[in-house]
């Protein structure tokens, strides 16, 4: 089970990416398309190309974790990012949004009272 904590470094990619790919394919898409470690335990975000079905690739110290979230009907209707951008850092309040189909910038949520400094790798 992945814990997900205000701590943790969350990337999204903004681009979609070929959901053929599964682990390997994915952390290549890290080190070459995105520019970050795969192995350095942030959580990563990628959509399919329609918009119905994210992922989410984290590695743990042992292994790799790939979870799948596939809409029934319709699609991801938001999307952070500008295009332009390879990728886009979120928090884990937003994390939350993206995943129940919400829309992280109109996310009504209280301002953080004080920053959690996030260790960048």
């Amino acid at each position: 089970m992945i814990q997900i904590a205000p701590q943790m470094r969350i990337l999204v990619a903004i681009e979609p990416v070929d959901f053929r790919k599964g682990i390997d394919g994915l952390a290549g898409v890290c080190r070459n398309v995105i520019g970050a470690d795969p192995f350095s335990g942030c959580l990563f975000v990628f959509r399919n190309k329609r918009g119905t079905a994210i992922k989410i690739l984290a590695y743990d110290g042992q292994g790799y974790w790939l979870c799948q979230k596939r809409l029934s009907t319709g699609r991801f209707g938001s999307w952070p990012g500008d295009h332009g951008e390879l990728i886009r850092e979120l928090a884990a309040h937003e994390l939350q949004l993206l995943v129940w189909n919400g829309n992280v910038a109109g996310g009504r949520v209280p301002q953080m009272w004080k920053k959690i400094d996030i260790q960048k790798t």
